[in-house]
């Protein structure tokens, strides 16, 4: 929805009554009758084309958006700064940045974090070189993989996969032997390697790492998959306090799982993806009081959205649009952060694609751009799925509002 649920014909009168005009004179200034002004704001005349919106906004001295119920346009395109981090990444000296304490540098990485959770990604890509610099200065090895996590992962969204796979394995590089550090550092390469198409080599990659969390059976390890049962469970945590492994590595394991699910999707290999995706939703069930504090977002919604992508990627929209129309009436759903939301709407719109339902995909755009603007208007895939919903004639008033927003058309 947008960010104003009044419908567009309210919004309308309400545009009218402010401009002091009639509806005759609204009507006339449109050279369309009276009755149409009339049905379009009591509702009964949908306004589904942008350019009659357009017109309409240009009359009542407002931008298109305010009628649309959307917030002030986000500026569309890669942000300017992506040269600064690919240099702050080319660095192989310490930088002689300010020292900072501890404290502080752990407060500048948590701003990052809820920077990139909102989604403000023209903001996070200016302050990353700054950040990296820092983290390097400082020499904390749990600090600087946050960091380069957090630019692999902006990098990521801005379809720069060989940068984001570079600063990931710095990640993995700086994490060493620390188990937890490495796990974290794991998700942001298998993210990388399946923004560059390489699905397999993420497999590969999330498998070894959540095994070293949560051992898995060496089926689900190996390529071979026969046999394994989808109501099998990972051995949980026995509680909270110190006994087994803590929440935080389990939840960092189904993380890893959820990946490693979408890696085998992307390879083609469906069944082992379910098997995957089955396991994680085992550890899911059994997370109670996990703060999140490796930020991976990971629970049972997270476990269900993925369920939604992997239908949509097996080419079973039908289950896919089933399963989401259901996931997001959820409490958890409004819980996930802007960015994740957005991203998984954008993937939600390809699948309403894939039945030739172009109205349902101009929804769940309009959609993500309404929760998160960057990451409709900033992405690349985003961009693309536009595209593909704005060929209609006539495009569906939502999309082709972004679509002009992001240079798709005149």
């Amino acid at each position: 929805m947008t960010n104003d649920d009044v419908p567009i014909g309210r919004r309308v009168a309400r545009w009218r009554v402010r401009r002091s005009m009639t509806q005759q004179m609204l009507a006339d200034r449109l050279r369309r009758s009276k009755s149409w002004v009339d049905k379009v704001e009591r509702g009964v005349r949908a306004l589904d084309r942008y350019s009659v919106i357009q017109e309409l906004a240009h009359v009542l001295r407002v931008d298109p958006e305010v009628l649309l119920g959307q917030q002030p346009s986000t500026p569309a395109g890669t942000p300017d700064g992506v040269d600064d981090l690919r240099a702050a990444l080319a660095r192989y000296d310490i930088p002689q940045a300010p020292k900072q304490t501890p404290e502080e540098l752990r407060r500048q990485v948590g701003y990052a974090w809820l920077t990139y959770q909102h989604a403000r990604y023209g903001q996070l890509v200016r302050l990353l070189p700054g950040l990296l610099d820092a983290a390097q200065a400082a020499q904390s090895p749990e600090l600087l993989v946050q960091a380069y996590r957090i630019t692999s992962s902006l990098l990521v969204k801005l379809g720069e996969a060989d940068l984001a796979w570079l600063a990931a394995d710095r990640a993995m590089a700086t994490a060493g032997d620390n188990q937890i550090l490495a796990a974290t550092a794991a998700i942001s390469v298998a993210q990388a390697l399946r923004a560059a198409a390489q699905n397999h080599l993420a497999l590969t990659a999330t498998l070894n790492a959540a095994n070293r969390i949560l051992q898995l059976p060496s089926r689900l390890v190996d390529h071979e998959v026969g046999g394994f049962r989808g109501d099998q469970r990972a051995r949980q945590p026995h509680d909270q306090r110190g006994e087994g492994k803590g929440v935080g590595e389990w939840a960092l394991g189904g993380t890893l799982l959820v990946q490693a699910a979408l890696a085998a999707a992307g390879s083609g290999d469906h069944r082992r993806a379910g098997e995957l995706t089955d396991r994680a939703a085992g550890v899911a069930a059994n997370l109670r009081g996990y703060d999140d504090q490796h930020r991976t977002s990971f629970g049972p919604i997270a476990v269900d959205l993925a369920r939604v992508v992997l239908a949509a990627q097996r080419g079973d929209a039908a289950e896919a649009l089933q399963r989401h129309s259901a996931v997001v009436r959820r409490e958890a759903w409004r819980r996930l952060p802007a960015e994740y939301r957005g991203a998984y709407l954008v993937d939600v719109a390809r699948a309403y694609l894939q039945v030739g339902d172009l109205r349902g995909a101009a929804r769940a755009l309009v959609d993500a751009d309404s929760v998160a603007p960057a990451e409709v208007r900033c992405r690349p895939l985003a961009r693309t799925v536009i595209a593909d919903v704005a060929r209609a004639q006539p495009a569906p008033a939502g999309v082709a509002r972004l679509a002009t927003l992001v240079g798709l058309t005149r």
